[in-house]
């Protein structure tokens, strides 16, 4: 059985006995203790708290900061825009590899590479800024969603996708740049967050400005003929695609 509270303690001072529940004694005006300790209903005093263990850290990788949780770099997205930004200079510079490489064939069974190196080529700034920049920024996202290997997936199928259905549609005028690969990361990372908004999940993504950069990809086929509509338009469909099955997949 538990026992109850002490009805007096004694001043170590004077020697008299005073109540448990004050600080000072009232004769001699000795500190007794620092608080007087909490009541319970009853008058029975709480029992002094267990202090709460911290959890423990893991080791910290390099460059982390303790609390935040280090990011790793966007190696693939960088690669992406990188290899972009080269063999463009290069094909400008008159380097005849370079200028043959990317030229799409009506038939791509016989250089099935050409639907890939077509991306990588430009020959008008204002559409490799706006296709890289776009590349850039949800290639960056999708990384940091999933890891290095969704972005690289989602350009090089999405791309691939749309420039084969020029091919297969209207193999007489090709197509040159990311633009088919642009939407498709842009339609990839967004279908989260449109299935999480159809479900009533809150979320901090601008929609609307995600909206306005896809407008603007399908409408740059019309600044000029490098860009097709159907490779861009096989690019968003084939970025839906895989953002559903993206959006049921674990991040990291």
């Amino acid at each position: 059985m538990a026992s109850g509270p002490d009805l007096f303690v004694v001043c170590k001072s004077c020697g008299s006995e005073v109540s448990p529940y004050i600080t000072e004694c009232p004769y001699c005006g000795t500190r007794l203790r620092k608080r007087a300790p909490k009541l319970e209903r009853g008058g029975t005093p709480k029992a002094p708290k267990k202090a709460r263990e911290r959890p423990r850290l893991g080791r910290l990788r390099p460059g982390e900061i303790p609390g935040i949780r280090a990011e790793r770099r966007p190696v693939a997205t960088f690669a992406l825009v990188l290899a972009a930004v080269v063999a463009t200079l290069l094909a400008r510079g008159g380097l005849e590899a370079i200028n043959e490489l990317p030229l799409l064939a009506a038939s791509p069974s016989e250089d099935f590479w050409r639907p890939v190196t077509t991306q990588f080529v430009y020959r008008s700034t204002g559409y490799e800024v706006a296709a890289l920049a776009t590349v850039l920024v949800f290639g960056l996202l999708l990384e940091r969603r999933h890891g290095w290997w969704a972005p690289l997936l989602v350009f090089l199928l999405g791309g691939g996708a749309g420039m084969l259905l020029v091919v297969g549609l209207d193999p007489g005028t090709g197509a040159l740049g990311g633009n088919a690969g642009a939407l498709a990361l842009l339609a990839a990372w967004s279908m989260r967050d449109v299935l999480g908004r159809r479900r009533g999940v809150e979320d901090d993504a601008d929609l609307l400005g995600v909206l306005a950069v896809a407008v603007l990809l399908v409408l740059i086929p019309l600044a000029t003929s490098d860009a097709n509509g159907l490779a861009g338009l096989g690019g968003g469909l084939a970025g839906i695609l895989m953002g559903l099955v993206l959006a049921r997949m674990p991040e990291r």
